[in-house]
Protein backbone atom coordinates (compact mmCIF):
# COMPACT_ATOMS: atom_id res chain seq x y z
CA UNK A 1 0.00 0.00 0.00
CA UNK A 2 2.94 2.40 0.85
CA UNK A 3 4.46 1.58 -2.33
CA UNK A 4 0.97 2.37 -4.44
CA UNK A 5 0.95 6.00 -2.29
CA UNK A 6 4.11 6.55 -3.44
CA UNK A 7 3.42 5.67 -6.99
CA UNK A 8 0.43 8.05 -7.08
CA UNK A 9 2.59 10.40 -5.50
CA UNK A 10 5.42 10.32 -7.66
CA UNK A 11 2.79 10.66 -10.32
CA UNK A 12 0.83 13.24 -9.21
CA UNK A 13 4.36 15.45 -8.66
CA UNK A 14 5.32 14.01 -12.12
CA UNK A 15 1.76 15.77 -13.65
CA UNK A 16 2.57 18.83 -12.00
CA UNK A 17 5.66 19.34 -13.17
CA UNK A 18 4.33 18.63 -16.59
CA UNK A 19 2.10 21.17 -16.73
CA UNK A 20 4.25 23.96 -15.45
CA UNK A 21 6.78 23.42 -17.92
CA UNK A 22 4.09 23.28 -20.55
CA UNK A 23 2.45 26.46 -19.30
CA UNK A 24 5.97 28.30 -19.16
CA UNK A 25 6.73 31.09 -21.64
CA UNK A 26 10.12 32.29 -22.37
CA UNK A 27 10.42 35.98 -23.24
CA UNK A 28 13.47 37.08 -25.19
CA UNK A 29 14.10 40.66 -22.97
CA UNK A 30 17.25 43.06 -24.20
CA UNK A 31 18.46 45.75 -21.38
CA UNK A 32 20.87 47.78 -20.87
CA UNK A 33 20.19 47.84 -17.32
CA UNK A 34 22.76 47.29 -14.92
CA UNK A 35 23.90 43.62 -14.38
CA UNK A 36 23.83 43.71 -11.07
CA UNK A 37 20.15 44.34 -11.24
CA UNK A 38 18.81 41.86 -13.52
CA UNK A 39 18.41 38.98 -11.06
CA UNK A 40 16.41 41.38 -8.65
CA UNK A 41 14.23 42.42 -11.26
CA UNK A 42 13.57 38.62 -12.36
CA UNK A 43 13.21 37.12 -9.41
CA UNK A 44 10.39 40.57 -8.18
CA UNK A 45 8.70 39.93 -11.55
CA UNK A 46 8.48 35.87 -11.08
CA UNK A 47 6.87 36.15 -7.13
CA UNK A 48 3.38 36.94 -9.57
CA UNK A 49 4.16 35.42 -12.63
CA UNK A 50 5.69 32.52 -11.90
CA UNK A 51 5.20 30.59 -15.25
CA UNK A 52 7.30 33.35 -17.56
CA UNK A 53 10.74 33.13 -17.40
CA UNK A 54 13.06 35.75 -18.59
CA UNK A 55 15.96 35.17 -21.17
CA UNK A 56 17.98 38.81 -20.92
CA UNK A 57 19.92 39.51 -23.33
CA UNK A 58 22.15 42.96 -21.75
CA UNK A 59 24.80 45.07 -22.91
CA UNK A 60 25.34 49.04 -23.26
CA UNK A 61 22.64 51.34 -24.51
CA UNK A 62 24.47 51.90 -27.90
CA UNK A 63 25.04 48.07 -28.56
CA UNK A 64 21.03 46.64 -27.80
CA UNK A 65 20.11 49.85 -30.01
CA UNK A 66 22.46 48.64 -32.86
CA UNK A 67 21.67 45.30 -32.62
CA UNK A 68 17.43 46.07 -32.24
CA UNK A 69 17.71 47.75 -35.24
CA UNK A 70 19.75 45.17 -37.16
CA UNK A 71 17.05 42.41 -36.41
CA UNK A 72 14.34 45.01 -37.64
CA UNK A 73 13.12 42.70 -40.29
CA UNK A 74 13.53 40.07 -37.60
CA UNK A 75 12.99 40.67 -34.68
CA UNK A 76 14.60 38.01 -31.95
CA UNK A 77 13.19 40.17 -28.72
CA UNK A 78 10.07 40.20 -27.16
CA UNK A 79 10.22 42.77 -25.06
CA UNK A 80 12.64 46.01 -24.26
CA UNK A 81 12.95 46.82 -20.20
CA UNK A 82 15.66 48.91 -19.59
CA UNK A 83 16.44 51.11 -22.36
CA UNK A 84 16.79 54.52 -22.81
CA UNK A 85 14.32 56.40 -23.75
CA UNK A 86 16.26 58.30 -27.32
CA UNK A 87 16.33 54.86 -28.36
CA UNK A 88 13.16 53.93 -28.05
CA UNK A 89 12.04 57.17 -29.58
CA UNK A 90 14.14 56.25 -32.79
CA UNK A 91 12.56 52.36 -32.86
CA UNK A 92 9.27 54.09 -32.43
CA UNK A 93 9.95 55.99 -35.50
CA UNK A 94 10.80 52.97 -37.55
CA UNK A 95 8.21 51.40 -36.57
CA UNK A 96 9.87 48.63 -34.47
CA UNK A 97 7.44 48.74 -31.11
CA UNK A 98 4.12 47.41 -30.53
CA UNK A 99 1.48 49.98 -29.06
CA UNK A 100 0.26 48.81 -25.29
CA UNK A 101 -0.80 50.59 -22.88
CA UNK A 102 -0.66 48.31 -19.52
CA UNK A 103 -2.63 48.38 -16.49
CA UNK A 104 -1.62 51.31 -14.45
CA UNK A 105 0.23 53.58 -16.53
CA UNK A 106 -2.35 56.00 -15.55
CA UNK A 107 -1.22 56.16 -12.47
CA UNK A 108 2.51 57.24 -13.56
CA UNK A 109 4.01 60.68 -13.72
CA UNK A 110 2.91 61.56 -17.55
CA UNK A 111 6.62 62.84 -18.27
CA UNK A 112 7.22 59.44 -18.08
CA UNK A 113 4.46 57.77 -20.86
CA UNK A 114 5.09 58.38 -24.58
CA UNK A 115 1.97 61.20 -25.61
CA UNK A 116 0.91 58.68 -28.60
CA UNK A 117 -2.70 56.56 -27.58
CA UNK A 118 -1.66 54.08 -26.98
CA UNK A 119 1.51 54.34 -25.80
CA UNK A 120 4.14 52.73 -27.43
CA UNK A 121 6.67 52.81 -24.39
CA UNK A 122 6.99 53.70 -20.84
CA UNK A 123 9.96 55.15 -18.88
CA UNK A 124 10.52 53.25 -15.60
CA UNK A 125 13.28 55.91 -13.91
CA UNK A 126 16.19 58.65 -14.68
CA UNK A 127 19.26 58.49 -14.91
CA UNK A 128 21.20 61.76 -14.47
CA UNK A 129 25.08 62.79 -15.55
CA UNK A 130 27.24 63.49 -13.00
CA UNK A 131 31.29 63.79 -12.39
CA UNK A 132 33.21 61.25 -10.06
CA UNK A 133 36.15 62.99 -8.79
CA UNK A 134 38.56 60.85 -6.44
CA UNK A 135 40.04 62.96 -4.31
CA UNK A 136 42.86 60.58 -3.14
CA UNK A 137 44.08 60.55 -6.87
CA UNK A 138 43.16 63.47 -7.71
CA UNK A 139 45.29 65.26 -4.48
CA UNK A 140 48.30 63.05 -5.64
CA UNK A 141 48.18 64.70 -8.79
CA UNK A 142 47.89 68.06 -7.44
CA UNK A 143 44.43 68.85 -8.44
CA UNK A 144 41.24 70.74 -7.55
CA UNK A 145 38.17 69.60 -7.81
CA UNK A 146 36.31 71.18 -10.79
CA UNK A 147 32.67 73.03 -10.32
CA UNK A 148 31.89 72.80 -14.12
CA UNK A 149 31.89 71.13 -17.63
CA UNK A 150 33.86 73.96 -18.77
CA UNK A 151 36.20 73.48 -15.80
CA UNK A 152 37.29 70.40 -17.32
CA UNK A 153 39.00 71.65 -20.14
CA UNK A 154 41.55 73.72 -18.22
CA UNK A 155 45.22 72.20 -19.42
CA UNK A 156 45.49 71.00 -15.72
CA UNK A 157 43.74 68.00 -15.90
CA UNK A 158 45.51 66.69 -19.18
CA UNK A 159 45.13 62.91 -19.23
CA UNK A 160 43.17 62.88 -15.86
CA UNK A 161 39.66 62.38 -17.11
CA UNK A 162 37.75 59.43 -18.69
CA UNK A 163 34.31 59.39 -20.07
CA UNK A 164 32.20 56.99 -22.52
CA UNK A 165 32.36 56.71 -26.03
CA UNK A 166 28.41 58.14 -26.84
CA UNK A 167 28.04 55.30 -29.81
CA UNK A 168 28.01 52.39 -27.39
CA UNK A 169 26.99 54.26 -24.26
CA UNK A 170 23.45 55.74 -23.35
CA UNK A 171 25.57 57.83 -20.47
CA UNK A 172 27.97 59.09 -23.25
CA UNK A 173 25.36 60.09 -25.40
CA UNK A 174 23.47 61.82 -22.92
CA UNK A 175 26.42 63.78 -21.97
CA UNK A 176 27.24 65.16 -26.03
CA UNK A 177 23.58 65.44 -26.45
CA UNK A 178 23.22 67.62 -23.47
CA UNK A 179 25.69 69.89 -24.20
CA UNK A 180 24.79 70.24 -27.88
CA UNK A 181 21.36 71.53 -25.97
CA UNK A 182 23.59 73.60 -23.38
CA UNK A 183 25.90 75.38 -25.17
CA UNK A 184 24.55 75.47 -28.39
CA UNK A 185 25.93 73.31 -31.71
CA UNK A 186 28.89 74.94 -32.88
CA UNK A 187 29.70 75.61 -28.91
CA UNK A 188 28.80 72.50 -28.06
CA UNK A 189 31.94 71.05 -30.65
CA UNK A 190 33.95 73.51 -29.40
CA UNK A 191 33.73 72.03 -25.96
CA UNK A 192 34.06 68.67 -27.16
CA UNK A 193 37.06 69.57 -28.88
CA UNK A 194 38.41 71.28 -25.85
CA UNK A 195 37.58 68.49 -23.23
CA UNK A 196 39.20 65.85 -25.51
CA UNK A 197 42.40 67.26 -25.11
CA UNK A 198 42.07 66.11 -21.58
CA UNK A 199 40.46 62.80 -22.27
CA UNK A 200 42.77 59.91 -21.30
CA UNK A 201 40.67 57.28 -23.24
CA UNK A 202 36.62 56.93 -24.08
CA UNK A 203 35.06 53.64 -22.74
CA UNK A 204 32.23 51.46 -24.16
CA UNK A 205 29.93 51.50 -20.86
CA UNK A 206 28.80 54.59 -19.14
CA UNK A 207 29.05 53.41 -15.54
CA UNK A 208 32.99 52.49 -15.95
CA UNK A 209 34.31 55.74 -15.74
CA UNK A 210 33.46 55.89 -12.23
CA UNK A 211 34.26 53.12 -11.71
CA UNK A 212 37.61 53.45 -13.12
CA UNK A 213 38.09 56.74 -10.40
CA UNK A 214 36.09 54.48 -7.65
CA UNK A 215 39.35 52.05 -8.34
CA UNK A 216 41.63 54.68 -8.15
CA UNK A 217 42.45 54.33 -12.00
CA UNK A 218 41.91 57.83 -13.13
CA UNK A 219 40.91 60.62 -10.94
CA UNK A 220 37.88 62.43 -12.89
CA UNK A 221 35.24 59.43 -14.62
CA UNK A 222 32.47 61.71 -16.39
CA UNK A 223 29.53 58.92 -15.65
CA UNK A 224 26.30 58.95 -13.85
CA UNK A 225 24.75 59.72 -9.95
CA UNK A 226 23.30 56.42 -9.37
CA UNK A 227 27.25 54.89 -10.05
CA UNK A 228 28.99 57.32 -8.03
CA UNK A 229 26.60 56.79 -5.33
CA UNK A 230 26.74 53.29 -4.88
CA UNK A 231 30.81 53.44 -5.63
CA UNK A 232 30.57 55.81 -2.31
CA UNK A 233 28.27 53.93 -0.39
CA UNK A 234 31.18 50.70 -0.88
CA UNK A 235 33.85 53.47 0.57
CA UNK A 236 35.30 54.48 -2.62
CA UNK A 237 36.62 58.22 -1.48
CA UNK A 238 34.49 59.63 -4.40
CA UNK A 239 33.23 63.09 -4.45
CA UNK A 240 29.81 63.38 -6.75
CA UNK A 241 30.66 66.96 -8.58
CA UNK A 242 27.11 68.46 -10.11
CA UNK A 243 28.66 70.66 -12.90
CA UNK A 244 27.17 73.61 -12.31
CA UNK A 245 25.89 74.78 -16.10
CA UNK A 246 23.49 71.60 -15.42
CA UNK A 247 23.56 68.06 -16.33
CA UNK A 248 21.98 65.72 -18.73
CA UNK A 249 19.79 62.70 -18.24
CA UNK A 250 17.49 60.04 -19.93
CA UNK A 251 14.90 57.58 -18.47
CA UNK A 252 15.07 54.24 -18.92
CA UNK A 253 11.98 52.81 -20.49
CA UNK A 254 10.10 49.48 -21.73
CA UNK A 255 8.24 48.78 -24.44
CA UNK A 256 7.17 45.18 -26.40
CA UNK A 257 8.73 44.55 -29.79
CA UNK A 258 6.39 44.58 -32.63
CA UNK A 259 5.92 41.09 -34.15
CA UNK A 260 6.51 39.37 -30.74
CA UNK A 261 5.18 35.76 -30.80
CA UNK A 262 4.64 35.87 -27.11
CA UNK A 263 2.44 38.87 -26.71
CA UNK A 264 0.08 37.80 -24.18
CA UNK A 265 3.29 37.23 -21.90
CA UNK A 266 4.96 40.65 -23.24
CA UNK A 267 1.82 42.77 -21.86
CA UNK A 268 2.20 40.73 -18.42
CA UNK A 269 5.52 41.63 -18.05
CA UNK A 270 4.95 45.86 -19.30
CA UNK A 271 1.95 45.39 -16.79
CA UNK A 272 4.28 44.30 -14.00
CA UNK A 273 6.92 47.30 -14.93
CA UNK A 274 4.60 50.10 -14.24
CA UNK A 275 3.14 48.62 -11.22
CA UNK A 276 4.36 50.02 -7.63
CA UNK A 277 6.55 47.30 -6.67
CA UNK A 278 8.76 47.80 -9.54
CA UNK A 279 8.83 51.19 -8.95
CA UNK A 280 10.00 50.64 -5.13
CA UNK A 281 12.75 48.42 -6.98
CA UNK A 282 13.89 50.72 -9.57
CA UNK A 283 13.89 52.95 -6.22
CA UNK A 284 17.11 50.74 -4.60
CA UNK A 285 19.06 52.71 -7.06
CA UNK A 286 17.74 55.71 -8.53
CA UNK A 287 16.22 59.02 -7.16
CA UNK A 288 13.96 59.73 -9.40
CA UNK A 289 11.60 57.25 -10.44
CA UNK A 290 8.11 57.28 -13.03
CA UNK A 291 5.57 56.43 -10.20
CA UNK A 292 5.05 59.39 -7.71
CA UNK A 293 5.13 59.27 -3.89
CA UNK A 294 7.78 55.96 -4.49
CA UNK A 295 11.38 57.39 -4.88
CA UNK A 296 13.02 57.56 -1.36
CA UNK A 297 16.25 59.49 -1.11
CA UNK A 298 19.34 57.94 -2.00
CA UNK A 299 22.27 57.91 -0.03
CA UNK A 300 24.99 59.78 -1.34
CA UNK A 301 22.88 61.18 -4.10
CA UNK A 302 24.34 64.52 -4.45
CA UNK A 303 22.36 67.85 -2.93
CA UNK A 304 21.12 69.64 -6.02
CA UNK A 305 20.80 67.16 -8.59
CA UNK A 306 17.45 66.74 -9.50
CA UNK A 307 17.25 70.88 -9.53
CA UNK A 308 20.30 70.90 -11.72
CA UNK A 309 18.32 68.35 -14.55
CA UNK A 310 18.49 70.53 -17.75
CA UNK A 311 15.44 70.59 -19.72
CA UNK A 312 16.11 68.32 -22.17
CA UNK A 313 14.92 67.81 -25.68
CA UNK A 314 14.21 63.87 -26.07
CA UNK A 315 12.83 64.65 -29.82
CA UNK A 316 15.78 66.71 -30.74
CA UNK A 317 18.25 64.05 -29.46
CA UNK A 318 16.36 61.26 -30.89
CA UNK A 319 15.80 63.07 -34.16
CA UNK A 320 19.28 63.80 -34.69
CA UNK A 321 21.24 60.72 -32.78
CA UNK A 322 22.20 59.59 -36.09
CA UNK A 323 24.43 62.79 -37.19
CA UNK A 324 25.48 63.29 -33.71
CA UNK A 325 27.02 59.95 -33.27
CA UNK A 326 28.62 60.00 -36.73
CA UNK A 327 30.09 63.34 -35.96
CA UNK A 328 31.51 62.01 -32.40
CA UNK A 329 32.70 59.32 -34.05
CA UNK A 330 34.90 60.90 -37.26
CA UNK A 331 36.30 63.77 -34.25
CA UNK A 332 37.43 61.45 -31.04
CA UNK A 333 37.00 57.52 -32.12
CA UNK A 334 40.94 57.64 -32.16
CA UNK A 335 41.05 58.15 -27.97
CA UNK A 336 38.51 55.35 -27.71
CA UNK A 337 39.49 51.81 -25.96
CA UNK A 338 39.38 48.68 -28.20
CA UNK A 339 35.75 46.65 -27.84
Amino acid sequence: MKHKSSFLAALTIGALTATVAASETELTVYTAVEAEDLARYAETFNQSHPDIKINWVRDSTGIITAKLLAERDNPQADVVWGLAATSLLLLKSEGMLEPYAPAGVEKLDKKFVDGDNPPAWVGMDAWVAAVCYNTVEAEKAGLTPPTSWKDLTDPMYKDQVIMPNPNSSGTGFLDVSSWLQMFGEEGGWEYMDALHENIARYTHSGSKPCKLAAAGEIPIGISFAFRGAKSKADGAPLEIIVPSEGVGWDMEATAIVAGTANLEAAQKLVDFTVTKEANEMYNTGYAVVAYPGVAKPVEHFPDGLLDAMIENDFEFAANNRAAILKEWQARYDGKSEAK
